[in-house]
């Protein structure tokens, strides 16, 4: 067969349609005529309970996530992918759904949901099939949806959180591809609605997580930690604003550890924060129905992020109502393990690896690997700094500064740490300013702020030289200082001989009487030593 790469036809022969469709089982849950069995793999935890009039409840999760493939043509035709473009300048006679119009299946989007199934630590299926998803809307020109049901391309995996210092598995169900439709436009003509066909055969990931989320700060941390991964594999460019990467949110609420209650669905969910809310709007919404003696409707709802609620959309699908079957113009999808071999070995370093690695060879903290690694960006630009002109500098001390001044400064101006103007070169001299002994740490937050404001290409070491911010390390001119307050003091020296702790005042004072010159460490053991405390 000829499968198709971007935008040329190659021929393949690891990549094939062929033979019967096969029927899918899981390993904790069975997907069966469109039903999944739900095990709970969760502890109740009081933190994540959720008070009621009547008691305590529990929210469950699930997410499927639509991740659209980085791809620079469609599921199944050569149409650009490009965001942007006029209406209806991406879409072919495939795309339209033109009579006598076949698909023909783009080898770089299954690729690229092999890498994303890798990245997930799932189950490669080296058979899936291409199913139609019947059902009516004015921007889905077939009248169905190519999509995959019984038999996804990617089977079980996992996502690992790090939530208040807990770390939580949260399980992948399944990964496959689909379609996506156009986009209906309503506010154009008084009378009319247009019709957007770009997106329509764009090719989608469909990430269907487990229930196993039991909080929206959960909910949260999942959908960053997928799309930091979807960013770090090149998968998807996770980008939710452009409608690249959305959420459907599953919400339901129960007694804490009882029977799963019936679920409402929040669909295309745009923003983390907008999920947040969304749930927990949701969850208190049914939490009240139930306390006052109704009933759950299971449903499709909407989140309106201006008032910050959920309205109701339509009642929600089974998959009978969808009448899939299998796509006649499709053949089943095969391919063999060295395919899957040739895309393993090329994988980059994932964030999970990478955050084990920046804890055990730069010493910093958990929190901070996962601060540091949430993006790719991010962590190429610490390592940057770390190893500026060949050096390697205290990892910690650079985490210090990133995650401290830089980061508060990056989300005054709405971006991350990497899209500041700050260069590694400029982060490294204020760490080895420190390491050096030439300024103190409030004196690199000091020499921190000019560079952000007032010299933005300055070099750290020219502004403390020039500025004359070097910190005093003369014991002599220390001494005096010191002996000047111990003398003004003479009741504050009798309270810290009763209670040696006090001595931050002193040493304060003393650093204030420098204009914050003095080192520290040299004025806080001459301190010590000239009142008397061990």
């Amino acid at each position: 067969m000829r499968v198709r790469s971007g935008k040329t036809e190659a021929g393949s022969s690891q990549l094939q349609h062929r033979g019967n469709p096969a029927k899918h089982s899981g390993k904790i849950s069975d997907f069966q005529d469109g039903q999944v069995t739900l095990v709970d793999t969760r502890t109740p935890d009081k933190k994540r309970l959720i008070s009621g009039s009547t008691g305590d409840w529990e929210v469950i999760i699930g997410m499927e996530v639509h991740a659209q493939v980085t791809s620079e043509s469609k599921l199944f035709s050569g149409s650009s992918t490009e965001f942007g473009n006029p209406p209806n300048a991406n879409v072919s006679f495939v795309d339209a759904a033109m009579p006598g119009m076949l698909p023909v299946i783009n080898e770089e989007c299954v690729r690229q949901a092999v890498r994303t199934g890798l990245g997930l630590k799932a189950q490669i299926n080296k058979r899936s099939v291409f199913d139609r998803k019947n059902y009516f809307y004015p921007d889905l020109p077939q009248g169905y949806q190519i999509s995959q049901f019984k038999d996804p391309i990617v089977g079980e995996g996992k996502v690992l959180l790090d939530v208040d210092g807990e770390q939580i598995e949260i399980g992948i169900e399944r990964l496959h591809l689909e379609q996506d439709a156009g986009k209906s436009i309503h506010d154009q003509h008084p009378n009319m609605s247009f019709v957007d066909l770009n997106r329509s055969g764009v090719a989608l990931m469909e990430i269907v997580s487990k229930p196993d989320l039991r909080s929206s700060e959960e909910a949260k941390a999942y959908l960053s930690k997928l799309r930091a991964i979807l960013r770090y594999l090149g998968t998807c460019d996770g980008n939710m604003e452009q409608g690249s990467m959305r959420a459907d949110v599953n919400v339901s609420v129960r007694r804490p550890g009882g029977e799963f209650g019936t679920r409402c669905e929040i669909k295309n969910v745009n923003s983390i924060r907008f999920a947040g809310q969304a749930i927990e709007y949701e969850a208190r919404r049914q939490i009240d129905i139930l306390e006052d003696g109704g009933s759950i409707d299971q449903e499709t709802r909407l989140f309106d992020p201006k008032n910050g609620e959920t309205r109701s959309m339509r009642s929600k699908e089974e998959a009978h109502d969808y009448r899939y079957f299998p796509d006649p113009d499709l053949l089943p999808l095969e391919f063999d393990d060295a395919f899957i071999a040739s895309l393993a070995e090329n994988l980059p370093e994932l964030p999970d690896e990478k955050q084990s690695r920046f804890v055990s060879d730069y010493g910093v903290t958990a929190y901070d690997s996962m601060v540091l690694t949430l993006d790719r960006e991010t962590a190429d630009y610490y390592e940057a700094c770390v190893a500026f002109g060949g050096a390697k500098r205290d990892g910690k001390a650079v985490a210090n500064i990133l995650n401290g001044d830089v980061a508060a400064f990056a989300n005054s101006q709405g971006l991350a740490v990497w899209e500041t103007h700050l260069k590694p070169a400029q982060i490294a001299g204020l760490v080895d300013l420190v390491a050096g002994g030439t300024i103190s740490s409030k004196g690199a937050k000091d020499v921190l702020q000019i560079l952000i404001g007032e010299e933005k290409d300055g070099d750290p070491a020219e502004i403390v030289e020039r500025r004359g911010l070097k910190q005093v390390t003369d014991l002599g001119a220390i001494e005096k200082i010191v002996d000047d307050i111990i003398a003004a003091n003479p009741d504050q020296v009798e309270k810290v001989k009763a209670k040696p702790t006090m001595i931050g005042w002193f040493v304060g004072q003393a650093m204030k009487a420098s204009g914050g010159k003095a080192n520290p460490q040299a004025l806080n053991d001459l301190m010590k030593q000239k009142l008397g405390i061990e």
